[in-house]
């Protein structure tokens, strides 16, 4: 009997190693002791952690992807890259003007050189004619753009947002837009005579239906999701559009602005060069007209050169640091995006991590 059973012994397999060969369930694993469909919890735990490890690294890529890393320069180098562009342009111009001058394409009293220009810009400033005529249209253009943007805003909200005033006005208001200002300067001068009112009267017609426009383009390109969201929220008909409409659509809003002010400046530019006497003040578009008047092809040259650059100034001044300042705030400027990928800028970014990190349990 001891022989058999020592037998018996040696052809069974031991029990730890049982489990282990057979694969059975509701065994134990080896050295623990717990019971197998316990046993197999912690792998499909860890089968998920795994797998959620492996989401998160491919949206990091996927964040890594969409952002650029924005070298480090020094300040001196930046104003450099910003300054030598328009300059190089300005130089190119300058010396296909004066080629062009030395071919004697024209005559030199209908094509005057740069330093004959020059001659005339300081000739005017000596004799405060150029302040006068700049002073008056900066004063005008400015205050009836800002005359148009408080009136055009509301207009646009109730526009983009009341559907029969939109069928109703839209294709009025598109057609006010493409009308050219100047076939409304001949309309004020008979309602409001020799003016200021004339002038502003002009500028408002071409300035309003473009801010207009560009409000109810901007309501119409925001996600459906923000005003339900919103609505969720608990906010009302007046805080929807002020705290949620109005800032998702600024991209298109700052588009309607841009274009007003180049609408009214060009419109300001025509009642000044039609709607000379009177009361009206002596502006950039009358001191072209009178460059046209004199035969003085310097004088015209100068209120022209003077007209573009106050176009670019306000452009460079205003429009552009705002527009700036909206894509670093919607992590698009190329900054932004760099610094975000380093792990600084885009607050949205860097929340998004986080959040990815912390359900991910990384």
């Amino acid at each position: 009997m001891p022989s058999e059973t020592s037998k018996t012994a040696e052809t069974l397999p031991p029990r730890d190693e049982a489990p282990s060969r057979t694969g059975a369930p509701g065994t134990a694993a080896p050295g623990t002791g717990a019971p197998g469909p316990s046993a197999s919890v912690p792998r499909e735990a860890g089968a998920a952690v795994g797998h959620a490890k492996d989401v998160g690294d491919i949206e990091a890529g996927l964040d890594a992807l969409q952002t650029t890393v924005a070298p480090t320069t020094s300040r001196w180098a930046k104003a450099w890259r910003a300054v030598y562009p328009p300059v190089l342009a300005i130089t190119l111009l300058l010396a296909v003007w004066q080629t062009l001058v030395w071919l004697e394409v024209q005559p030199i009293y209908n094509l005057p050189g740069p330093e004959q220009v020059w001659t005339a810009v300081t000739r005017a400033a000596e004799s405060g004619t150029l302040w006068q005529a700049l002073g008056t249209s900066l004063e005008r253009g400015i205050l009836g753009f800002l005359a148009a943007v408080a009136i055009g805003t509301p207009l646009g909200v109730v526009v983009a947002r009341v559907r029969w005033v939109r069928v109703s006005f839209g294709p009025i208001i598109t057609g006010l837009q493409v009308l050219p200002s100047v076939a409304w300067v001949p309309a004020g001068i008979i309602w409001f005579g020799l003016s200021d009112a004339t002038v502003y009267f002009v500028i408002l017609m071409g300035a309003v239906p473009s801010i207009i426009n560009g409000i109810v383009s901007g309501v119409d390109q925001v996600p459906p999701l923000y005003r339900r969201v919103g609505q969720v929220l608990g906010a009302g008909r007046f805080q929807m559009i002020k705290d949620v409409i109005l800032p998702a659509a600024f991209p298109g809003y700052l588009a309607g602005l841009k274009q007003g002010w180049a609408f009214s400046w060009r419109s300001l530019m025509a009642a000044e060069i039609i709607a000379v006497g009177g009361g009206i003040g002596f502006g950039l578009g009358a001191f072209l007209q009178q460059g046209r008047e004199l035969s003085d092809m310097a004088l015209v040259f100068t209120a022209i050169l003077l007209i573009l650059v106050v176009g670019m100034v306000i452009e460079l001044l205003f429009f552009a640091p705002v527009e700036k300042t909206m894509l670093r705030r919607r992590g698009l400027a190329p900054e932004t995006s760099g610094a975000a990928s380093t792990g600084k800028g885009s607050g949205w970014l860097l929340r998004r991590r986080e959040l990815a990190a912390a359900a991910f349990g990384r």
